[in-house]
């Protein structure tokens, strides 16, 4: 890591420190409770992760019935979340995936392991970024890794300790190294509380005030980064929409083919074709026999010698 990298991280440090509190996370919670909150810290306010949290366990009997629950009703109990359903799809894939795994939710054996075995098992867990994997190496697990969220990786980036590559890449190099581990809860807690605020409003006056402070260059920056992401996710959306109206456009012409050939078969008037099938089953069929001629009725008296002769003789 350059000499400039650490130093500008140092300026974002001490500036955070002037604006924020620092934030420690409660000492009682268990492993799987720092895996579930921190689904819900990742681009929110602690105090919008910490209501949260609180309302799962007050809305639901225990875990199993939020991992049974859709995700539209669980992001209904997020309010102040800027994107709940995507905190409410993290934790119910969390649930889900450690229920799988163990038939239980007890995450606990993980603190007995040696850390590279513990997150190695972490990344095994459906529903959990790094960010995720990270707040929970450094809150539960013991280790030295600082979460860094959406939000705190713009912030990062219009600081210029990162570039537009590695933010993209969700990268952030170097700070594990320039943040001492004794510093690292409380400069992550600084950080993302930052980037939680940019990231819910980052055109705001006092984002921009705080960016100044770092870099008088950062706003222009993130402006920068903004408009390009803006401009790419436009294009991604027309390219995704000339795919659909493409697809669209063969499978009617298929149909349309399909119509056709279906209409040929059955030649161009099927009433014509089926009164012409009936006039050939006609043509094929034997005459009708024809009718006996209806004979006179012989005179009585032929009647009556005509009965005389049948009767027997007895």
């Amino acid at each position: 890591m350059s000499t400039n990298r650490s130093a500008v991280i140092a300026k974002v440090y001490k500036v955070l420190k002037k604006h924020y509190k620092p934030i420690s996370p409660p000492a009682d919670r268990t492993v799987l409770d720092h895996v579930l909150y921190a689904c819900l810290l990742e681009n929110a306010r602690y105090e919008a992760a910490d209501e949260a949290f609180a309302r799962l366990k007050e809305l639901f009997f225990d875990w199993n019935e939020v991992r049974v629950t859709t995700v539209t009703e669980l992001a209904e109990g997020m309010n102040g979340i800027s994107d709940a359903a995507a905190a409410a799809q993290r934790v119910k894939r969390a649930l889900q995936s450690v229920f799988e795994a163990n038939y239980s939710f007890d995450l606990e054996p993980l603190k007995k392991q040696n850390l590279g075995k513990a997150e190695k098992d972490l990344e095994k867990i459906a529903g959990t970024t790094p960010f995720v994997r990270a707040y929970v190496t450094q809150n539960a697990l013991g280790g030295h890794s600082i979460p860094v969220s959406r939000g705190a990786l713009d912030l990062l980036y219009a600081a210029g300790v990162i570039t537009s590559a590695e933010a993209d890449k969700a990268q952030a190099p170097g700070l594990e190294r320039a943040i001492p581990k004794s510093k690292g809860v409380e400069f992550a807690s600084l950080l993302q509380q930052a980037g939680a605020e940019l990231f819910a409003a980052p055109t705001s006056s006092r984002v921009k005030g705080i960016l100044s402070e770092i870099d008088p260059e950062a706003p222009k920056r993130l402006a920068t980064r903004h408009a390009d992401q803006a401009a790419a996710a436009a294009a991604e959306a027309a390219a995704h929409k000339e795919a659909r109206d493409k697809a669209r456009a063969a499978a009617q012409a298929e149909a349309r083919q399909a119509a056709q050939a279906a209409s040929k078969g059955a030649g161009k008037d099927p009433a014509a074709a089926r009164s012409k099938d009936k006039d050939a089953a006609k043509a094929k069929a034997p005459p009708p026999a024809p009718k006996k001629k209806d004979e006179p009725s012989p005179p009585p008296a032929v009647r009556a010698a005509k009965g005389l002769a049948k009767k027997k003789p007895r």
